[in-house]
């Protein structure tokens, strides 16, 4: 008999091509209908079904009912974390055309990974709050200093709200594809949140990605000095 945790139960459910679609076409925190999930996995609608009772009964992913239909989106922050540390071990996505070429780089230069943001504009946030003294990262996870409690109370983050919240505060989370650290946890779903409110940041359609916005890159600027980087 073995003891230990089967791993091998979990990387199967990932492993299947199909599944890991809908996981990475969940992975930006949305609910989304098998429909939906299907189109994005290639799948015929009795496939997605087979594949979608996988993952809930797997405890990667959660079912509810919305009128007559059903949404799907993972389970919580946790199982995001799992799946955007996987990404780090994964090979370099081949790229095999000039729509996924141009998918790879938006997705690469600013993003959602669950409720937080990633790539290089997560990446650059968190660097540039530690750079100018906001956050200090310690034994894996980010504290806010005194000017950074001013800073982002300034940007209407209510700081205070974290301590009701049954979750990390601001944790180290690696970026997969900028092999660097990004803000994940209350703090980094709080700025993303945030930053949609003001209209900093839009989605992009039909994929993970965000776009920074005129009004996101002077605020940024003036407050942080970051610039994005615009990737060729």
């Amino acid at each position: 008999m073995n003891a230990y945790p089967d791993f091998s139960y979990v990387a199967k459910l990932i492993a299947e091509p199909a599944r890991a679609a809908i996981l990475n076409g969940l992975m930006d925190g949305s609910s989304l209908p098998a429909g939906e999930l299907a189109y994005r996995a290639s799948v015929s609608a009795p496939t997605i079904s087979s594949h979608l009772a996988k993952l809930v009964e797997g405890g990667l992913i959660t079912v509810h009912q919305q009128g007559r239909h059903r949404y799907f989106k993972i389970a919580d922050a946790s199982v995001a974390e799992i799946l955007e540390k996987l990404g780090t071990l994964a090979p370099p996505v081949q790229v095999r055309s000039l729509r996924q070429s141009e998918e790879l780089k938006r997705v690469r230069r600013a993003r959602t990974c669950y409720d937080h943001l990633a790539g290089e504009l997560g990446v650059g946030l968190a660097e540039s709050l530690v750079k100018r003294n906001m956050i200090i990262l310690e034994n894996g996870e980010y504290a806010v200093t005194e000017p950074g409690k001013e800073l982002f109370s300034r940007w209407g983050i209510r700081l205070e709200e974290a301590r009701v919240k049954r979750r990390v505060f601001a944790k180290a989370c690696l970026d997969w594809s900028e092999r660097r650290f990004h803000i994940s946890g209350w703090l980094g779903a709080a700025m993303a949140t945030r930053f949609f409110e003001l209209g900093w940041i839009e989605r992009v359609d039909g994929s993970r990605a965000v776009r920074l916005t005129e009004a996101g890159k002077a605020a940024l600027r003036e407050d942080l000095g970051y610039v994005e980087t615009i990737r060729i």
